[in-house]
């Protein structure tokens, strides 16, 4: 009796959680969420109610996906916060006892790009993407000849899901794979990288035992 009644209490509050983040979610200022369509550039915030571990803010890439733990690349442009919220929850599932409470809320919107060759911010920096279990994951704005390795000082390092061995490096449809950890040994000279305006960094889940 005392554990029924514990369950329906347990209930309750995750209940009573879950409406106070969605309302949260939906009085945000920056924009109108309901029916607003992920674009590349936005940055989300997920949050899973039963493991906060996972909890984190990420991009949407310039191919329109997201990385997250447990379900890997999954694509949110020209789809509603209600509709990546429901996807991802069902790509996840399989790690819970019940389906995950997943909470997705707009945390930027894609900043508007200086037209080429008139603004000061394109002739000054140029724009790099971090994705995956980067400290930081988002947009770097850094300067040109920025290395491969300063990207990854600025990006906060790695979260402790980083399979730091098989970094990959995205560019113009070309991935090339590189070991941080041999980097940092330097047994390697991938960190030596120069980055290229629309370079992609993704930093995947590690695998178990990995």
């Amino acid at each position: 009796m005392k554990r029924g009644f514990a369950g329906i209490c347990a209930r309750a509050i995750i209940g009573v959680i879950g409406s106070l983040v969605t309302v949260l979610v939906l009085a945000s200022p920056s924009v109108a969420q309901d029916g607003y369509l992920i674009r590349p550039g936005d940055v989300l915030r997920v949050e899973v109610l039963e493991d906060p571990g996972l909890n984190r803010a990420t991009l949407v890439s310039p191919d329109g996906r997201i990385s997250f733990p447990l379900a890997g690349g999954v694509v949110a442009a020209g789809r509603t916060l209600e509709q990546l919220q429901s996807d991802l929850a069902t790509r996840i599932a399989s790690n819970f006892a019940t389906t995950p409470n997943v909470f997705i809320s707009l945390e930027k919107l894609a900043e508007p790009r200086a037209a080429s060759g008139g603004g000061t911010r394109a002739a000054a920096t140029i724009e790099v993407f971090v994705m995956g279990e980067a400290g930081n994951p988002g947009k770097l704005d850094v300067k040109p000849g920025t290395t491969l390795l300063q990207a990854f000082a600025q990006m906060g390092g790695f979260s402790p899901f980083a399979a730091t061995k098989r970094v990959q490096l995205h560019r113009a449809g070309d991935i090339t794979t590189l070991s941080y950890d041999a980097i940092e040994r330097g047994t390697s000279k991938a960190g030596a990288t120069i980055l290229q305006d629309g370079d992609v960094i993704v930093v995947p889940q590690r695998k178990l035992f990995e």
